[in-house]
This record gives C-alpha cells, sequence and structure tokens, in this order.
C-alpha cells in the first residue's frame, strides 16, 4: 500500500531523540516520530510511595497539552480523562520493566510525558522516549554517587503495527490509526516482548496476523533502540 507520506507498507516514520532537552529535569528528551512530538522528562524524589516496603518505585503521568491536536484539547483540570489514565498506567508498567526497582534505594522516579503535538503513536513513542529520561536520571543519580549500583537492567521501546484496508502497516499516522480494522502497540525489549495491547476495533484478527504484526515490528523497534542508546550516551 502507497501510503500518504510516501512510505512503503512496513516503514516507520522518521525518528529523532533530542537528549537532556529540559534542563531542570533529571533526565529529559524530546521524542519525535513524524509529526508526533512528546517531552518525556524524569525527576528524581527522595521518598516512596507507603505501600513500598523496599527499593524504590517509578510512576508516570502522560497529558496531551491544548494544542497537540487540531481541535483544543482541553487541560482536564480535575483530572486526567480515561484514555490519560490507561496511557499513564501503560507507561509506568513498561518502564518500571526496564528497572530494577529494589536498587531504587528509597528513591521514586517520576516520568512526565508530554505531547505537543500529536500525529498517533504518542503512547508508544512516550514509552520509547520515557526511556531514555529514565537511563538519563539513572546516570546522573550515579555519576553523584547517590546510587550504590545501576538499576537500570534492559532497554524499552515501542511502535504501532495495523492492519488497513486488509493491509498491515507499520507504525500508523492519525489517519491510518482512524481508518484501522485492528491497531496494535507493541512493547519490546532488546530480549523480545515485554507487552502487547490491541484491539479489533471495527474486525477481528486471528492469532496468524497477530504473530505476523509481531514479526513486523520488530526491525522497527530495533532501530530506536539504536537511536535510544545514542541519545542515553549522549
Amino acid at each position: 500500500m502507497q501510503r500518504s507520506d510516501g512510505r512503503n507498507s512496513y516503514d516507520p516514520r522518521p525518528a529523532r531523540i533530542i537528549p537532556d532537552f529540559l534542563g531542570n529535569a533529571d533526565g529529559s528528551c524530546l521524542i519525535e516520530t513524524g509529526r508526533t512530538r512528546v517531552i518525556c522528562t524524569a525527576k528524581v524524589e527522595k521518598r516512596v510511595p507507603p505501600f513500598i516496603q523496599w527499593g524504590g518505585w517509578l510512576s508516570a503521568t502522560y497529558a496531551m497539552l491544548p494544542a497537540s491536536t487540531s481541535s483544543r484539547k482541553d487541560r482536564g483540570k480535575n483530572r486526567p480523562d480515561g484514555r490519560s489514565i490507561e496511557i499513564q498506567r501503560l507507561i509506568g508498567r513498561t518502564l518500571r520493566g526496564a528497572v530494577q526497582l529494589r536498587k531504587l534505594d528509597g528513591i521514586t522516579l517520576w516520568v512526565d510525558c508530554d505531547v505537543i503535538e500529536a500525529d498517533a503513536g504518542t503512547r508508544t513513542a512516550a514509552i520509547t522516549g520515557g526511556y531514555v529520561a529514565v537511563a538519563r536520571a539513572i546516570r546522573k543519580l550515579m555519576r553523584e554517587d547517590r546510587l550504590k549500583s545501576s538499576p537500570l537492567r534492559r532497554q524499552v521501546a515501542a511502535i504501532s503495527v495495523g492492519r488497513v484496508k486488509g493491509e498491515w502497516l507499520v507504525d500508523l499516522d492519525y489517519g491510518e490509526d482512524g481508518a484501522a480494522e485492528v491497531d496494535l502497540n507493541l512493547v519490546w525489549t532488546e530480549e523480545g516482548l515485554l507487552e502487547v495491547q490491541g484491539t479489533g476495533e471495527k474486525g477481528h484478527f486471528s492469532p496468524e496476523e497477530l504473530s505476523e504484526a509481531v514479526r513486523l515490528s520488530e526491525a522497527p523497534v530495533r532501530k530506536l533502540f539504536a537511536l535510544q542508546k545514542e541519545a542515553v550516551e549522549a
């Protein structure tokens, strides 16, 4: 299928990660995937939630700025909407898979992901950029001798795959996402899948199709791993 931006079916959008995008954060980056842009920050807090009896914790928030979409996005003054809550739980859950919490030693890492421009794939971009922010914050803690050993144990990155008009496409943009019969978000580590989030919004999909979608997502995620490594070590 020839796509609106000229990509082939299996090609992801051009991606870029700019580390240390905000100076006040302990770790931060701007991640761009096509026209989707997300600021990811990590801030260190020297305390943990009451339910943590040992080690530390990592929690995430997710928000879309008012002008991130074509029609103004409400800030949600009272509380995040259901979609934002779902996404921030996904981000926190998957990024906790990147660290050994027991090594955080009484520290909470707050990961905040703010979408400044949305063209689909914001949650996968937030996960990918959130890892960079966390890794940069941990490097800072290690430099300052605030941790005995690094709790970072693996890379985590994510990408979307969807079926549009019967064809599987990698890294959907907004128009493709809206037309998708099946929409999947696949979170990877270097060793394999960490989480699969998906639905047949306008149809269904077979186990064989799921396997095909997973296969198609691996090569693009490997490219994201390389971008992450470069940004973390910058």
